[in-house]
């Protein structure tokens, strides 16, 4: 009998407990709606901002990417910017009435040279003599004083070319100013 007693006391606890909680949740259904559409509408905004994090980092890997692909090749032409000054020079001081059939092979191999350096986005910086200087694309060597008041301020002698790798500048021209 004793069994059937404490069995008997255990179910009354229970369905007690049960009637609490069925009369809390039906107090509460209406608290929790609102709690819930709250929560969910907090959900949907946190997803939204991370979708759009995402989104903004694809874009930006992508541009990046791009960017790679365009100055990759930095450091190569970079090294190769000294020999095409060399060439430069050379090809200045070739008479070209004297020239012979080895000169012209060499201009021919610099021309070659030259091209392939232009369609992988290798170009020289465009300047002349006189024009005006600008500190933010031209890098000055000296200064030199001028007679004439319209030469101040303007470019008397380009030292070394500028080149660009694509639209960023990767060696600026150096260059005589008048003073």
């Amino acid at each position: 009998m004793s069994k059937a007693k404490d069995k008997k006391e255990k179910v009354k606890p229970k369905s007690t407990t049960a009637k609490l909680n069925k009369k809390t949740v039906n107090t509460n259904k209406s608290g929790s709606v609102a709690n819930l559409k709250e929560n969910l509408q907090n959900e949907k905004e946190k997803f939204l901002r991370l979708f759009a994090e995402f989104e903004n980092f694809k874009k930006r890997t992508a541009r990046e990417r791009i960017e790679l692909f365009k100055t990759a090749n930095k450091e190569v032409m970079t090294a190769l910017i000294p020999v095409m000054d060399d060439y430069d020079r050379a090809k200045s001081q070739i008479n070209n009435e004297n020239s012979n059939e080895e000169i012209k092979g060499l201009l021919l191999i610099f021309n070659k040279m030259n091209e392939i350096l232009k369609s992988n986005g290798l170009s020289e910086v465009e300047i002349s003599v006189g024009d005006t200087f600008d500190s933010e694309i031209h890098e000055a060597i000296t200064q030199i004083p001028t007679s004439k008041e319209s030469q101040k301020g303007k470019i008397m002698d380009i030292v070394e070319k500028g080149y660009q790798l694509g639209e960023k500048t990767i060696r600026f021209p150096k260059v005589i100013v008048g003073q």
